[in-house]
Parts: structure tokens; C-alpha cells; sequence
């Protein structure tokens, strides 16, 4: 089990602001999943991981023909890897894409007997499967509580003054010590939305923002028209 990082505990105010904030992101996105499709825990696990420096969109065109040639963990594991790194070379990086998924096929089939475990501690274990991978899967698959910190989640809640942290780690149990555990498993995708639709890295849109007036950013962009 990994160990949980030193976390000062946040103040009331703390908890106030950080809550106001989401129900207005939750007001905004009140039905927020993830844009990657999959059919089951295993096919979203593969997806999560080729989805790595490229879009959503993109792996949804090449996960289709990926899951058809191998269908299951014991056929991806058994799998040619030249064959696998030309189904995934339009994610990028398909030499290290297509090493990652079969060797988490591999692993699934000799760790778990080709099922998903439905834990994190188990799901950390696999090759190319991280805190953030794992906390998708979990919150998107079973709606366990779990918060996945990717670029978008640190910019926006840095931005937003939430949390200073800058390791994913450290974000994740700040956000959970500031959030009621019911509201985890759909902080991520909503927060994630929310980093794509108006904080933007480079270009926000403060001006379109619902949270102008809680935002602690100094570089509040202004209205372009």
C-alpha cells in the first residue's frame, strides 16, 4: 500500500472555498464521464494508457481495431509486438505504447487470472499503471472514490488557488481532505472538462469563467472581443 503523503490539514475556510468551487464545476458539468469509450474495466485500462500525450479522440479511432484482433488480456499478452505498435502508431510513441500494453496484458493474465482487480493497491502493481491510470478505471468503471490528477486537475486547482502542490500525489489527498468522499469519483472528468472548456493552459477564458471571482490566478486573461 502506498504511503499517504504528509498533508497539512486543511481549515474550514479551506474546505468552504474548495466546495463552493466544485458545485459550481459540478453545476456546470452535472453529468461528467470520461470521453474514452470502452465496454468493461479492461478496456478502459488499455485506453487510459494509450491516451498518454495524445487525445481522446485519437484512441477512440485505434482502440476499436486494437480490442478486435485481441480481444482479451491472454490474446493482447500473446500478441505480436510489431503488430500491436502498428494498430497504436497514431497515438505516438507506439514503440513504448504497444511495450506498455502488452506487458499490462501480461501481467493482468499472470497476476490476476485475466480479470481487472477492482483495487488500487493491485492495480499499482501492474507494468505501465499509475495512481492516476488506476483512479480512472476506479472511478470511471465502479464509481469506487477516487481521485485521478492529470495536467488539467493541477493547473486548474493551482490556479484556482485550491492547492499550491505541484506532486500529483499530494494533490490527490489534498483534494480529498477538502471534498466529501461521495463527491471523489467525479472530480477528475469534471475537473478535466473544465481545464478543456475555459482553463485553458495558454489561453483561459477568464472572462467566460463562473469562478472570476474565487480564482486566486494573477493573469486573469481578458475578453478578446
Amino acid at each position: 500500500m502506498a504511503t499517504t503523503p504528509a498533508i497539512p490539514d486543511p481549515s474550514p475556510d479551506e474546505r468552504r472555498n474548495a466546495r463552493t468551487i466544485y458545485r459550481r464545476i459540478k453545476k456546470r458539468y452535472p453529468a461528467m464521464r470520461t470521453a474514452l469509450e470502452y465496454r468493461d474495466a479492461w478496456q478502459l485500462l488499455v485506453s487510459t494508457v494509450l491516451s498518454a500525450q495524445t487525445t481522446d479522440e485519437t484512441v477512440n479511432k485505434v482502440a476499436p481495431k486494437l480490442f478486435r484482433e485481441w480481444p482479451t488480456p491472454e490474446d493482447l499478452a500473446n500478441a505480436p509486438l510489431e503488430a500491436v505498435e502498428q494498430v497504436v502508431y497514431s497515438t505516438g510513441y507506439y514503440r513504448q505504447k504497444a511495450k506498455s500494453v502488452v506487458s499490462l496484458a501480461t501481467d493482468v493474465v499472470d497476476k490476476f487470472g485475466g480479470e481487472v482487480p477492482d483495487d488500487l493497491d493491485a492495480l499499482v502493481t501492474l507494468r505501465g499503471v499509475g495512481r492516476k491510470t488506476a483512479s480512472v478505471v476506479l472511478a470511471e468503471v465502479w464509481d469506487r472514490p477516487a481521485i485521478a490528477v492529470d495536467t488539467h486537475v493541477r493547473r486548474v486547482t493551482n490556479r484556482l488557488g485550491i492547492t499550491s502542490f505541484s506532486d500529483p500525489v499530494k494533490i490527490e489527498f489534498h483534494l480529498k481532505a477538502l471534498l466529501p468522499e461521495s463527491e471523489w469519483s467525479g472530480v477528475s472528468m469534471r475537473i478535466i472538462q473544465f481545464g478543456r472548456d475555459v482553463c485553458d493552459a495558454k489561453k483561459p477564458r477568464c472572462w467566460a469563467c463562473p469562478l472570476f471571482d474565487r480564482c486566486a490566478y494573477d493573469l486573469k486573461a481578458t475578453d478578446p472581443g
